[in-house]
């Protein structure tokens, strides 16, 4: 019984690991896309408000990549704001003009409600 126990076990956590990496693989291909490859595709830009959006002539591929970033923008400007006596939206505006000068050249930018390529 001693040698039949500890071979289930590794079968066991061999079929564990197999569904696991499984899982993971179908649940990774959701969220294939990151913000930066995204950006650099085109799939989505940086708004003037803080948050990101999807640009003139881009599928919506990007979509749930965006609802996940600006929720948690969302709650960093939030943070902000109460450290730094601001509203929600001045917060996420001056973030916005700091990180512009790193946005990198191509890089989809809505300024004023009207977009351009930086």
């Amino acid at each position: 019984m001693h040698i039949t126990t500890p071979l289930r076990a590794n079968v066991f956590f061999r079929t564990a690991a197999l569904l696991f990496t499984l899982l993971m693989a179908s649940t990774a291909s959701a969220y294939a896309i990151d913000l930066e490859t995204a950006r650099s595709k085109g799939l989505v830009g940086e708004v003037d408000s803080g948050y990101i959006a999807i640009p003139p002539g881009a599928g919506a591929e990007a979509q749930p990549l965006v609802g996940t970033v600006n929720q948690e923008r969302r709650a960093a400007y939030a943070d902000i704001a109460t450290k730094n006596g601001v509203s929600l939206e001045v917060a996420g505006q001056r973030t916005f003009e700091k990180r512009f000068p790193g946005f990198p050249a191509g890089t989809w930018v809505q300024v004023q409600g009207k977009w351009s390529r930086k």
